[in-house]
């Protein structure tokens, strides 16, 4: 069960950062002088956070075959 905790730390913990992004992004966008690199750049650390969500997300739920 210490395994399956900490994942489930892990994945509490880039569900938050991904959140954070979403509201940086908002904000990042809504100015008037927009930094499309940054915003570039968080676009593809929040497509990364995203992917190992679903990772760690599939590895702690179990597989239910129907």
């Amino acid at each position: 069960m210490n395994e399956k905790n900490e994942l489930l730390n892990k994945l509490h913990r880039l569900k938050q950062e991904h959140r954070d992004l979403d509201e940086v992004l908002i904000q990042l966008q809504e100015k008037q002088t927009v930094n499309f690199s940054q915003i570039q750049r968080l676009k593809k650390r929040k497509l990364i956070l995203k992917d190992r969500i679903t990772y760690l997300r599939n590895k702690t739920e179990p597989d239910i075959i129907a």
